[in-house]
């Protein structure tokens, strides 16, 4: 399979929705992932349900830093999620709790010059997907791109969704970069008119782009 193959089968989040219109508007874009943020200090803490329907193939994502395991199951009944992503410092036990309740993880992890790919072989049993975020003063949205040739030291199992200060210019620089356990790319405050309200039609053409 060539690199471009590879590219046009990568899977689209789009994270840190809340606006009800902005995510009708974004159905119709069919992303594969939607994430809705639960951390009170976002400027995206999603507060209510909200009244849109999701098509069932588009998977609903909870997004948690350092929550309870009762929390994370009530907000993930309320919300009807189905995945939820741990962004803090959760430990795989914990990891492992959540997927036993029926709910898929997708583990953060922040990557610096001197991440410790290492430990993540601890949770790969626990974890469904991998998502490697810039480091920043936020546990996560904090609009920076990290090194991405830091993956070429990911050596594990699990299939990781590539994420970090992504905007529409870097959409060549994500063709070009390759790793065979790329599954997708998250995409955040890079596309937004204002925290929560993303700029749809640059989702769209970037998703064109990408899948060129």
């Amino acid at each position: 399979m060539s690199a471009k193959e590879h590219k046009r089968e990568l899977k689209f989040k789009v994270c840190g929705m809340c606006d009800e219109q902005n995510i009708a508007r974004l159905v119709e874009l069919e992303p594969d992932f939607i994430g809705f943020i639960f951390h009170e200090l976002s400027p995206r803490f999603c507060l209510r349900l909200p009244e849109v329907v999701i098509p069932e193939k588009i998977t609903k994502v909870g997004v948690f830093v350092n929550k309870s395991i009762d929390y994370i199951l009530l907000r993930s009944d309320e919300f009807e999620l189905n995945m939820v992503q741990l962004h803090g410092q959760e430990s795989p036990e914990f990891c492992s709790k959540i997927e036993g309740n029926g709910l898929p993880v997708i583990k953060a992890f922040n990557i610096t010059p001197d991440f410790d790919f290492g430990k993540l072989k601890d949770y790969e049993s626990s974890c469904t997907l991998f998502l490697f975020d810039a480091a920043g003063k936020n546990a996560g949205g904090n609009g920076t791109v990290f090194n991405w040739d830091l993956l070429q030291n990911y050596h594990g199992e699990k299939p990781f969704l590539l994420s970090g200060g992504i905007t529409p210019a870097l959409a060549k620089e994500i063709k070009n970069f390759s790793h065979p356990l790329l599954y997708g790319i998250d995409i955040n405050s890079g596309f937004e008119i204002k925290p929560g309200i993303k700029n749809i039609a640059k989702i769209k053409a970037f998703k064109n782009e990408l899948s060129a």
